[in-house]
């Protein structure tokens, strides 16, 4: 347990490790054979900047001995990190919560290469609230709404709505047009993590993931439609409209896994045509019944 609370840093909250049993000297020797990415001297840079801490909020030096069962805690950091050249839109904000729409290609939250271009820390920079936190997520590749509490404590109050399906979410997609498919339909599965990384895959089993479509409008050989889902696993949507024979127009991970594109050489030009369009539920703070609807449309013809 944390006993000092660490500071947010430009938007960034501290991220923690936990040192298990071992026999390590030390904690930098630890940390060097824990983060293969990182190197001996850049975690002593740290620690003799004062940026690794204990779990008392003081700063581990680099002689620090190894303390097993305890946790630590350091800024992530990166040497260069990509600009990404789309803005989010706040579209409400009230003393409890924020709104926002993402655009395409822009992480929720710090992951890899991503920490200051995220939703989260532009949002603590740019509004000024720390304590910011993001209730539900999205693919780094879809768009639309995200929302977000201002408060310490107030998540899980927010994150309940999701967990027990009392969030509507409307989503549109633009995919290929099947004739031979019969909408609207009801498609239920149970997916689970495939053994190809970053996928999902659909198994046998008793469904837990569940999705309305339908279909809206057709252009030539594609169509736009609306995905509601009633469950939040994982690439749920991708997965079920690539099932269903009408992946979604530039999935770069269904139905065959696209090779890794790096950050500092993607071109931008061709966005997953997936689009989180709307959210409704009643506040479980105020009672009142709230409705959002993302700025962002997906329109034909699309990039191919």
């Amino acid at each position: 347990m944390l006993l000092k609370p660490l500071e947010v840093r430009n938007g960034v909250s501290p991220s923690r490790v936990y040192l298990p049993e071992g026999t390590y000297s030390t904690v930098l020797d630890f940390l060097e054979l824990r983060f293969s990415r990182g190197t001996r001297l850049g975690w002593e840079k740290r620690m003799l900047q004062g940026r690794v801490f204990d779990q008392r909020g003081i700063p581990i030096a680099p002689d620090s001995p190894y303390t097993p069962r305890c946790l630590i805690f350091y800024y992530r950091e990166l040497q260069e990190e990509s600009l990404i050249p789309f803005m989010e839109k706040v579209i409400y904000e009230d003393e409890r919560i924020v709104v926002a729409d993402k655009p395409h290609f822009l992480p929720v939250t710090p992951i890899g290469p991503y920490i200051q271009e995220t939703l989260l820390v532009r949002l603590r920079n740019r509004l000024g609230h720390e304590h910011l936190s993001a209730v539900h997520r999205l693919d780094l590749e879809t768009a639309g709404l995200v929302l977000f509490t201002k408060q310490v404590g107030l998540r899980n109050t927010y994150a309940a709505l999701f967990r027990e399906q009392l969030v509507k979410k409307i989503y549109q997609a633009i995919a290929p047009y099947r004739p031979s498919l019969s909408l609207p339909i009801t498609r239920s599965s149970r997916i689970e993590r495939a053994d190809r990384f970053m996928q999902m895959q659909e198994v046998l089993g008793q469904a837990n993931a569940h999705t309305l479509i339908r279909i809206l409008d057709q252009h030539e050989d594609l169509a736009r439609y609306q995905l509601e889902p009633r469950t939040g696993k994982k690439h749920q949507l991708r997965l079920h409209m690539s099932a269903l024979g009408v992946p979604i127009f530039n999935d770069q991970i269904y139905p065959v896994l696209q090779e890794y594109i790096e950050p500092n050489l993607r071109t931008y030009n061709h966005p997953l045509q997936l689009l989180a369009q709307e959210l409704h539920f009643t506040d479980p703070i105020t009672s009142q019944r709230q409705f959002f609807q993302s700025s962002y449309t997906l329109d034909f013809p699309v990039t191919r």
